[in-house]
């Protein structure tokens, strides 16, 4: 009779508990930048990284997070995800994206890249870098070009091309937000520039 009794008094502190250790006063961010830039085929564009990350606080166990860094470009479908650690790729180390057959070329030679080739970095030589310790200032290595810029789906032509390669990194001021607030809001692109190509 005492355990019921028990267990129904302390309830509400286990379910207490439980909230606090789930979400583990982590405060929520979302990081952004968008800078001007030239795809492959030197045309002018303006390209665009985020990602979200929680930061707990130095007491907490849990070290803190962030999803993978998104890299678009103005007036291209092609995507680009840059990860960390593990589930980055076996293309090296640090916060990389890794290329595709068929996709990608390495820049300079011209010979097809694949999935053990390092075509983007952030912060390119530090090869402990993560994105969850990525602060205001960050560079952007591009190490690979597209094999093709443009492919033609049913009537569309679907533009692949993405942000020129470059020997010397592209320094990159990224903003913080608190995810929610309306100055988490990400910049959008003109697509009226790519509708008058």
């Amino acid at each position: 009779m005492i355990f019921p009794a028990f267990s129904r008094a302390y309830k509400p502190v286990f379910a207490s508990l439980m909230v606090l250790l789930t979400s583990g006063c982590a405060s929520y961010y979302s990081h952004f930048a968008m800078f001007p830039a030239e795809n492959s085929s030197g045309e002018p564009r303006h390209a665009r990284i985020s990602w979200q990350s929680a930061e707990y606080p130095g007491w907490w166990f849990a070290a803190d997070k962030a999803t993978s860094v998104k890299l678009e470009t103005q007036c291209s479908d092609r995507v680009w995800r840059l990860r960390d650690g593990d589930d980055a790729g076996g293309c090296g180390t640090g916060i990389r994206a890794c290329g595709e057959s068929g996709k990608d070329l390495v820049a300079g030679t011209g010979q097809p890249a694949n999935s053990s080739t390092r075509c983007m970095a952030i912060n390119p030589s530090d090869p402990r870098a993560r994105i969850a310790e990525l602060d205001g200032k960050l560079e952007l290595l591009v190490s690979c070009t597209p094999a093709v810029v443009e492919k033609v789906q049913g009537d569309d032509a679907v533009n692949l091309d993405y942000l020129r390669a470059s020997s010397v990194p592209y320094t990159v001021y990224v903003r913080k937000a608190p995810r929610g607030s309306m100055r988490a809001r990400l910049p959008e692109f003109d697509e009226s520039v790519c509708d008058a190509e």
